[in-house]
Order: C-alpha cells, then sequence, then structure tokens
C-alpha cells in the first residue's frame, strides 16, 4: 500500500523482454535503498513492483505482460524518468490517499495552461473509468496523489502547485503524453458492493448499507 507521496524522480536503465513479460532495472536516484529488502515493494509511476535484485544505486523488478500492455510502460525505454516510492509503513504520515499501486488503465494529457504559479492540465480517459472519478476527489496519477478539480464528460482537470511540479516527473509532461491512472480504491469497492446488492435482489444482512443510504451520504450520485 501507497500515499502517494512521492519520495524520489527514478529513471529506467533497462527493460529486458522475456517469454513472460520483462525484468525492468530502474535507477534509484535520491529514494534511499537502505531499508530494502528482497520482495519489497517500490511503486514506479504508480505500478507496485516487486524487488528482485538491488545495489546503493538501482533496483530490478519482473514486469508482467499484463502490466506492459494496461500501463505506460509499453512507451517506456532507457532514460524514462519515473515517480518512485517505498510502500508505506504502519507509522507513515497519510499525507496522500490510499494508493494500491494497481493501475486501472492510461489517460492522455490533452491541455497544459499556466496559471499564475501553477499549472493545469487536462487529462483524458477512458469512458470505462469515468466513472470513478469525482470533482474534488482523488486519483492517482504516475503514482502521484492528486485532487481532481473539474470534469468534463470523459476528461478532468488538475491544478499543480510548484512543489510537486518540483518533485515528480510532472514538468516533463507534454500534450499527447500516456499517463498511468489509478482510481479511488474506494469508489471501486461501492461498485462492487452494490453490483453485488442489484445481483442478488437483497442487501448483505446486517450492513444497513443501500445505494439510498449513499446518495444521502453524497458517497455517490444519482
Amino acid at each position: 500500500m501507497f500515499t502517494g507521496i512521492v519520495e524520489a524522480i527514478g529513471q529506467v536503465k533497462a527493460i529486458n523482454l522475456n517469454a513472460s513479460g520483462a525484468r525492468v532495472v530502474i535507477a534509484s536516484g535520491n529514494l534511499d535503498l537502505a531499508d530494502v529488502k528482497l520482495g519489497d515493494s517500490i511503486a514506479t509511476n504508480g505500478i507496485c513492483l516487486t524487488v528482485v535484485d538491488f545495489d546503493g544505486a538501482s533496483y530490478s523488478a519482473d514486469v508482467s505482460t499484463e502490466t506492459l500492455t494496461r500501463t505506460g510502460f509499453a512507451n517506456y525505454g532507457s532514460g524514462t524518468k519515473v515517480n518512485l516510492e517505498k510502500a508505506m509503513l504502519p507509522t507513515t504520515r497519510f499525507g496522500g490517499h490510499m494508493v494500491s499501486g494497481h493501475v486501472d488503465g492510461t489517460g492522455k494529457i490533452i491541455s497544459i495552461k499556466h496559471v499564475g504559479n501553477s499549472i493545469e492540465y487536462w487529462i483524458e480517459l477512458a469512458d470505462s473509468l469515468k466513472q470513478y472519478v469525482a470533482e474534488k476527489g482523488s486519483i492517482t496519477v504516475d503514482g502521484i496523489s492528486l485532487t481532481v478539480n473539474s470534469i468534463e464528460n470523459n476528461r478532468f482537470r488538475l491544478t499543480i502547485v510548484p512543489h510537486t511540479t518540483e518533485q515528480t516527473i510532472i514538468s516533463t509532461y507534454q500534450v499527447g503524453q500516456v499517463v498511468n491512472l489509478e482510481v479511488d480504491l474506494i469508489a471501486r469497492y461501492i461498485e462492487r458492493l452494490l453490483f453485488c446488492q442489484e445481483q442478488e435482489s437483497t442487501a448483505p444482512a446486517n450492513t444497513g448499507i443501500s445505494k439510498e443510504l449513499l446518495l444521502r451520504s453524497g458517497f455517490i450520485k444519482g
């Protein structure tokens, strides 16, 4: 589990394709690997990767064909910059939101506009994901926990402050660039709960949760 607060900017050193996907080598930049062990998770542009080898300056991980096709890894190459975050600890300050590192799909940057000392980005996403994006809700973009400021059909707007620009790879974004998206974890489970209730035609015993309750509480919109 992660928080979406990027700890360092890394760089892809190599992507070696194999029968099951690929093995990637990531230069860790300023990310402290002193407490990293084999099997630990590191979010790499929002993708939860398991460390299979490491030294003081880099780590290696295996990437499945599923990950290659569902994320932006298909467009990465040697030199590509990536956001890095180690898995959170129970004592970690929760500065972002709950991020699983399981990318739901990709989006495309369609507009970049400077507004004062901030930068506005409009990102287009697949119709299958737009139902999970809420105004003033959270979304993870390349591993960064961000707030959705407005929505228009299948696109949403982000307003990025200078600190985030300086600490992440956002400064490298260009119109047309593909980014990894993970929607809010709670939204996915609410949808699944409602789906199961509709399929069974009865609510789970003693939960007291219903579509009407979620509507009244503002969790979903009618």
